[in-house]
C-alpha cells in the first residue's frame, strides 16, 4: 500500500557533514604521514650548506696541489655537516618533535651508511692516486644517502638525491678538470635550490 506521506526532504546539513568528514580524513592522513616521516630536514640550513659548497669550490679552484684541494673540501664538509645537524635540531625543536625519533633514526641510518662508505673509498682512492674520481664519487654517494634517507622523509628529498646521483654519474665520465665545477653545481647550486624549495614548502 502506497504511503500518502510526502517524500522527506534531504537535510541541508548533509553536504556540510560530508565536507567535515572529508576534512577529518585528510587531517588524519596528514598526521599519520608526519608521524612516519622525518620532517626536520632544514631548508635554510640546506641553503647555508650550499653557500659553504660554493665558497669551498672557489677556494679549492685556486690550489694546484691535490692535498690542498682535498683538505679544502674536507674542511667544508665538516662545517656543512655541523651546520646541517644544528639546523635539523633547531627545526625539530621548533616543531615540538624529537630530533632522533623513529623516523629520524631511520633517516640518519639511510643517509649515514653511504657517507661512511664514501669516507672509506676516499682514503683508498686518494692513496692510489685517483683523486680525480672523488668529485663524482662524493656526489653519487651523497645522492644515494639522500635517496635512502629520504625514503623516511618528505617527498622532495628523494628527488634531491636523484639529482645529486645524476650529477655524480656525469662527473665520473666527464674530464677530470671539470670535477671542481661539478662539486660547485652539486654541493653549491643543487643544495641551495632544494634548500629554498624545502623552506618554502615545509618550513625552515
Amino acid at each position: 500500500m502506497a504511503s500518502d506521506r510526502p517524500p522527506r526532504p534531504q537535510s541541508a546539513e548533509t553536504p556540510d557533514i560530508q565536507a567535515h568528514a572529508e576534512a577529518q580524513l585528510r587531517f588524519i592522513r596528514d598526521a599519520m604521514e608526519r608521524a612516519s616521516s622525518f620532517t626536520a630536514v632544514p631548508g635554510w640550513g640546506g641553503c647555508g650548506m650550499g653557500v659553504m659548497g660554493l665558497l669551498a669550490a672557489v677556494v679549492a679552484s685556486q690550489w694546484t696541489s691535490p692535498d690542498a684541494w682535498l683538505l679544502t673540501w674536507l674542511a667544508a664538509a665538516v662545517v656543512a655537516c655541523v651546520l646541517g645537524l644544528w639546523a635539523m635540531r633547531r627545526k625539530a625543536y621548533a616543531a615540538n618533535t624529537v630530533f632522533l625519533s623513529g623516523p629520524g633514526k631511520r633517516f640518519a641510518f639511510g643517509l649515514g651508511a653511504p657517507l661512511f662508505a664514501g669516507a672509506l673509498l676516499t682514503v683508498i682512492l686518494y692513496r692510489q692516486g685517483l683523486a680525480q674520481t672523488l668529485p663524482g664519487l662524493w656526489l653519487l654517494l651523497y645522492g644515494t644517502g639522500v635517496v635512502t634517507g629520504g625514503a623516511f622523509s618528505v617527498r622532495i628529498i628523494p628527488l634531491m638525491g636523484l639529482c645529486f646521483m645524476s650529477l655524480g654519474t656525469a662527473a665520473l665520465f666527464a674530464p677530470p678538470a671539470w670535477g671542481n665545477g661539478f662539486m660547485a653545481a652539486g654541493f653549491g647550486g643543487l643544495q641551495i635550490i632544494f634548500g629554498l624549495l624545502i623552506a618554502r614548502r615545509y618550513g625552515g
